[in-house]
């Protein structure tokens, strides 16, 4: 017969402990770009495995709350959802923690350790400056352009890229990066630049460069986590994630057409008569 692993005895110092873990857990997770599912999931497996007897919480766009049971005994939490852009490698690092102590091979501590020790990882700037650029010039050529409007499409899209990192670097509050983004770096240089090609007449369809260029505006993750989230019952968070989601897409909008009123070039008038 397989012997049965009598289920640990936890204190209510140790309870409080793995309830601290757990919350941190849900925290990582919520500001990394997880959707609630995810968040949930991951945090009641891990707080099972450690020896609790039920984990309740609660997520939100700011805030996540989360109460552990253990005979009888509870132990509630909150902690602050600030966030730290998309990163799945550490929505991986954190699930991979979580199956190793469900298979018994970590303990608490270890878990400690190891949600300590989770450094997001970045690509370096200068790499994805050419691949952005490269991907919109790719889209150039979907939207059928020639070599001349992805190379326009390519410079465009690069110099974006790099004033918006380099803006991002001076750690202002989200509202005031995420507005001098999209207003002066992404809407204005790219349009700007693809503009150009439309003024001179580079290439067959020099109006594609303007739309390509900007296309690394396309908040495509937070719109998909936001109808992920609302169909799958999170509707608070949910709508707050599609509310910044509509927020990024106006302000991208918004410095597009900044930008070719100050060029008096409208791409969309273009792309009309030459249809």
């Amino acid at each position: 017969m397989r012997s049965i692993t009598p289920r640990r005895v936890l204190s209510r110092e140790q309870q409080t402990e793995i309830t601290r873990i757990i919350v941190k857990v849900g925290q990582l997770l919520a500001q990394h770009g997880a959707e609630g599912r995810i968040i949930e999931q991951t945090t009641v497996r891990l707080g099972l495995a450690l020896g609790l007897e039920s984990v309740e919480m609660a997520i939100s766009a700011s805030a996540i709350v989360l109460t552990s049971l253990y005979q009888g005994s509870c132990v509630t939490t909150t902690r602050r959802v600030r966030d730290q852009g998309i990163n799945m490698q550490v929505v991986c690092e954190v699930q991979r923690i979580c199956i190793m102590a469900e298979k018994e091979l970590i303990g608490v501590r270890e878990v400690r350790q190891r949600l300590d020790g989770i450094v997001p990882f970045h690509y370096h700037p200068w790499l994805v400056v050419p691949m952005v650029g490269l991907s919109c010039g790719a889209f150039s050529l979907l939207f059928g352009g020639d070599w001349p409007i992805f190379l326009v499409t390519f410079i465009a899209a690069a110099v974006a890229m790099r004033v918006r990192q380099l803006m991002a670097r001076h750690h202002h509050s989200p509202l005031i990066n995420f507005a001098a983004t999209g207003f002066v770096a992404t809407g204005f240089v790219a349009t700007l630049i693809a503009s150009c090609a439309t003024y001179f007449q580079w290439g067959d369809q020099p109006y594609l460069a303007m739309a390509a260029s900007v296309l690394l505006l396309v908040p495509g993750f937070p719109l998909i986590n936001a109808v992920s989230d609302m169909v799958k019952g999170y509707f608070n968070l949910g709508l707050a994630r599609w509310g910044m989601a509509t927020l990024l897409t106006i302000s991208a909008v918004i410095g597009i057409v900044l930008a070719m009123s100050v060029t008096g070039i409208w791409g969309w008038k273009l792309w009309w008569n030459s249809i």
